[in-house]
């Protein structure tokens, strides 16, 4: 079989010569690209004649999946698939695997660094001294004791609820099931509504879906209290933009945001550019050294297995 790597995973050349070893001891031929193209006639060129794909998260039009006659997977080493073109995935009856899980600890953790940031000024405090000022105007307030609202409970969202709740806060939580794992944890399932207006801070841990998308609308910030915070490290058009934007404005609320409409960096013009009560990071949230290690490890056993006829971490 014919596998190929069409961009690069973030790993050290050591680590992917061990992965790429494992598949070409077995007789397969294993091609990897070590830089990342979003051309349409590059992608058919590197993905030509391939049996399988791995890919990271950047977009694999229709036009290139359709052009590869051999094509039968896809290893996605990303937790979402959105930026495949499923149609023409169903179309070809390929199959999808991703690498669900190798961030949850990396995102989580982040959700609970941008809250800190939020409630005791860090980045401010850094600004300041850095500018020869001193503390006036920044006193904070504690995590301890907050009531935090988790929307979308799934693995994420579970282990981002947990290390909240180490903190001592208070757990309640909106998803369209409710999980085993949360309500292990002590969390209270409420409607969004509920949610958004009793929580002092609400973290975004849903996908990116149809019916996700603008979920946090000027209706749900309009509900949030006065000084509350909210957390998206999922997606950003699960948020919308305009609304957030006008309401830390406003002073009303503080935002801690590592997702955006589009990846950084953003233009001039970006709602959320310039705008206080802000603080953001550049999509990082799943990018720490152990989560990428971990990974093209997954994204290489989903090809594995797929080529000993199994098939883990289906997504389609």
């Amino acid at each position: 079989m014919k596998i190929v790597l069409l961009e690069p995973l973030g790993i050290s050349q050591e680590s992917l010569d061990k992965l790429a070893e494992k598949l070409t001891k077995q007789g397969h031929e294993f091609t990897a690209y070590d830089s990342f193209s979003t051309d349409t006639e590059e992608l058919k060129k590197r993905s030509e004649g391939a049996d399988a794909l791995i890919i990271a998260n950047h977009p694999l039009p229709g036009e290139v999946i359709r052009a590869d006659k051999n094509l039968k997977f896809i290893s996605v080493a990303f937790v979402g698939i959105d930026h495949v073109d499923l149609e023409a995935c169903k179309e070809k009856k390929i199959k999808i695997s991703n690498t669900g899980g190798y961030c949850n600890d990396a995102v989580a953790e982040l959700a609970i660094g941008l809250t800190l940031d939020c409630l005791r000024n860090i980045s401010a405090g850094n600004e300041a001294v850095q500018a020869g000022e001193g503390k006036g105007g920044l006193q904070g307030h504690e995590l301890a004791g907050k009531t935090v609202g988790i929307v979308g409970t799934g693995a994420i969202g579970c282990r981002t609820a947990e290390i909240f709740k180490a903190f001592g806060c208070k757990l309640i939580g909106y998803s369209r099931s409710q999980k085993a794992a949360a309500l292990d944890l002590g969390l209270e399932y409420k409607s969004l509504d509920e949610v958004m207006g009793e929580a002092d801070i609400v973290s975004i841990h849903t996908p990116l879906t149809p019916e996700t998308k603008g979920l946090i609308g000027k209706k749900e910030i309009g509900e949030m209290k006065e000084g509350a915070i909210l957390i998206n490290t999922a997606r950003g058009p699960v948020v919308d933009t305009e609304a957030l934007a006008a309401a830390l404005k406003e002073g009303r609320i503080k935002a801690g945001l590592d997702v955006f409409d589009q990846d950084p960096p953003l233009p001039a013009d970006y709602p959320l550019i310039g705008v206080p009560n802000l603080v953001c990071s550049p999509h990082v949230g799943f990018d720490t050294k152990e989560s990428i290690d971990r990974r093209a490890e997954m994204a290489f056993e989903n090809v594995t297995a797929w080529l000993n006829g199994q098939q883990i971490r289906t997504m389609l």
